[in-house]
C-alpha cells in the first residue's frame, strides 16, 4: 500500500484506499486468513451477519427466492460474498429439487474454503467463479455485499467539495483532500461542513448484472437509507466504519488488512442504475418487514427458545430489523413478490 501511494504521487482516493485494504492478494482482510465470521469474538472472528446468526434467515429467505425462481422459470441461485457458506447451505437445504446449480461468486480464497467445507454434502451442485460471466440467469442473493464495495469521499469545506484521499506522513496513512468536480446526487442542506460517500462502484456493478443477467431476479440485504436520508443534513460524518473483535471504530487508516471496511448503501442509487441498465424494481423495505412476509414469525413458532430469541434480532427495531434493507430487481415487467407484499417502501427512493 505504502509503494502504490508512493507511484501515485503521494496520494490515492479512499476508493483505490479501500479496494487495497480489503482485496489484495494475501494481505487485504478479505484475501488473508483472518477468521472474520462468527457469533462470538472468542471464536477470533469480527463480525456476524444474519445466516450465521439465525438459520431461520435463510429459511425465510428461500421462500422469497423460491417464488423468484418459480417466475422466471430458472434453476440456478447466483450467490455474491457468500461468506463462510450459512446461507447457501440454508437455501440449498430449503430449496431442494428446486436449485440445479448454485454459483457463489467470491473474490476472498480463505472464505472459499470454509464455504467448500460448510457445502461439500451438495457436490457439484455447488460451483464457484471470481467474476461474472457474458451471460447469465437464474436468481442472484447478496447479502452485506454492496456495503464492502469502495466508495469514494467527498467532504465539504468553507462551501466547497473536495474529495478525501489517503496521503502519507512518515510510515503513517493521513487524510489527504483535493478539489474535484465530483458532488454527490443531492446537495445535503446548509453549509455546514459535511462527509460523505458516493458508491460509483456499487452502481457499475448493478449496471454489468443488469446487462447480464437476461432472466431472473436479484434481491440484496445491506444497511443503508434512500438517498434523501443518505444525504441529510445531520448526516455530517458520513458512514464509513471498521469492525474487528466485533467493535466498530470509525478509523480505516489503522490496522489496514485486519480489520473490515464498510459504508452504508444509497438504495436509491442502486435502484436508478438498476432502471437505466433495464431492471424493473420489484420492492424496497425493511428487512424485518420482508422477514415476516416471507413466514418468519410461524419459523420462530416452531423454533426452540434459544433458536427463536436470536432470530428475534433479525427483525427487531434496535438491532438489524430497521437499519437492514431489502431491494428487489427483475428482468422484464414487474411481478408480485412476496416480501414486499406489505410495508414496500419504493415511493422514498
Amino acid at each position: 500500500m505504502v509503494q502504490a501511494v508512493q507511484a501515485a504521487g503521494g496520494w490515492i482516493g479512499f476508493d483505490d484506499f479501500m479496494s487495497r485494504a480489503l482485496y489484495t492478494p494475501g494481505l487485504g482482510y478479505y484475501a488473508n486468513d483472518l477468521r472474520k465470521l462468527g457469533l462470538m469474538p472468542g471464536s477470533g472472528s469480527d463480525f456476524v451477519t444474519a445466516p450465521e446468526l439465525s438459520p431461520l434467515f435463510g429459511r425465510a429467505l428461500a421462500v422469497q427466492v423460491g417464488q423468484a425462481l418459480q417466475h422466471t422459470q430458472t434453476d440456478e441461485v447466483w450467490e455474491f460474498g457468500a461468506g463462510s457458506g450459512a446461507l447457501a447451505l440454508q437455501l440449498l437445504e430449503t430449496l431442494g429439487e428446486q436449485v440445479r446449480r448454485y454459483t457463489i461468486v467470491d473474490l476472498s480464497g480463505a472464505l472459499r474454503v470454509r464455504q467448500q467445507q460448510a457445502l461439500q454434502k451438495f457436490g457439484d451442485r455447488v460451483h464457484w467463479v471470481s467474476e461474472l460471466p457474458a451471460t447469465m440467469q437464474g436468481v442472484v442473493v447478496g447479502n452485506e455485499v454492496l456495503d464492502a464495495m469502495p466508495v469514494q469521499l467527498l467532504a465539504r469545506g468553507g462551501g466547497l467539495w473536495y474529495e478525501r484521499g489517503v496521503a502519507l506522513a512518515g510510515d503513517r496513512y493521513v487524510w489527504a483532500d483535493r478539489p474535484t468536480a465530483l458532488r454527490p446526487p443531492v446537495e445535503p442542506a446548509g453549509g455546514h461542513d459535511y462527509l460523505t460517500e458516493i458508491h460509483l462502484q456499487a452502481e457499475a456493478f448493478i449496471r454489468t448484472l443488469a446487462e447480464r443477467l437476461q432472466r431472473g431476479a436479484a434481491f440484496f440485504i445491506d444497511y443503508g437509507f434512500p438517498e434523501g436520508e443518505y444525504y441529510h443534513p445531520q448526516r455530517h460524518m458520513g458512514t464509513v466504519m471498521c469492525h474487528r473483535g466485533h467493535q466498530a471504530d470509525a478509523d480505516p487508516l489503522t490496522d489496514v488488512g485486519l480489520k473490515d471496511i464498510t459504508a452504508h448503501v444509497n438504495f436509491t442509487g442502486i435502484a436508478l442504475a438498476a432502471q437505466e441498465a433495464g431492471l424493473s424494481a420489484l420492492g424496497y423495505c425493511s428487512q424485518a418487514r420482508f422477514l415476516l412476509n416471507c413466514g418468519l414469525a410461524q419459523l420462530m413458532e416452531q423454533a426452540e427458545l434459544p433458536a427463536r430469541a436470536q432470530a428475534h434480532k433479525l427483525v427487531m427495531e434496535h438491532e438489524m430489523g430497521e437499519l437492514f434493507k431489502v431491494i428487489g430487481l427483475c428482468t422484464g415487467e414487474p411481478w408480485y413478490a412476496t416480501g414486499f407484499s406489505a410495508g414496500d417502501r419504493t415511493h422514498t427512493l
